[in-house]
């Protein structure tokens, strides 16, 4: 089931996030994610299977840019490889779709799950060594909102 994020999740997001270091994510974003819960959350989600939280991702908006920007995507290790990351990112594509006044969907992420949003119809667009930390590189991809969605094969 996907829900939107509530206070009472923040601690099982952190430990999801922990999870989830050092392969997907370097050890400084940690800090970062903790800020991003506490205050720069706009739309974010929760997939929960058996009251357990497996995944999370958020969207931020730029309409000054006509752009919404997918945030902090999580999914447990033990998912990875079923589907959730695609249900969920569909999920946002699907909310983001209804938001008048957007026609762009970015990704900013690394050389480690590009190849999922490519997968997804994101586009790369500009790749910037060393971005995150030492060993985690920017891949920045883009989607048109109103470009039709991928088949839910």
């Amino acid at each position: 089931m996907i829900r939107y994020y509530c206070t009472k999740d923040r601690e099982e997001l952190i430990e999801l996030m922990q999870l989830n270091i050092p392969h997907y994510f370097a050890l400084s974003e940690l800090e970062d994610f903790i800020t991003y819960l506490d205050k720069n959350v706009e739309d974010y989600f929760v997939v929960e299977d058996s009251a357990k939280i497996i995944a999370c991702g958020g969207i931020n908006y730029f309409p000054d840019q006509r752009q919404a920007r997918f945030s902090w995507d999580v999914v447990h290790p033990d998912q990875h490889g079923k589907g959730i990351g695609k249900k969920l990112a569909r999920h946002r594509m699907d909310h983001i779709r209804q938001k008048t006044g957007i026609d762009l969907a970015v990704v900013r992420t690394s050389q480690m799950a590009y190849g999922f949003y490519q997968k997804m119809g994101f586009e790369l667009k500009k790749i910037e060594k060393n971005y995150w930390e030492e060993g985690f590189d920017l891949y920045l991809m883009t989607q048109e909102v109103n470009k039709k969605p991928l088949s839910k094969k």
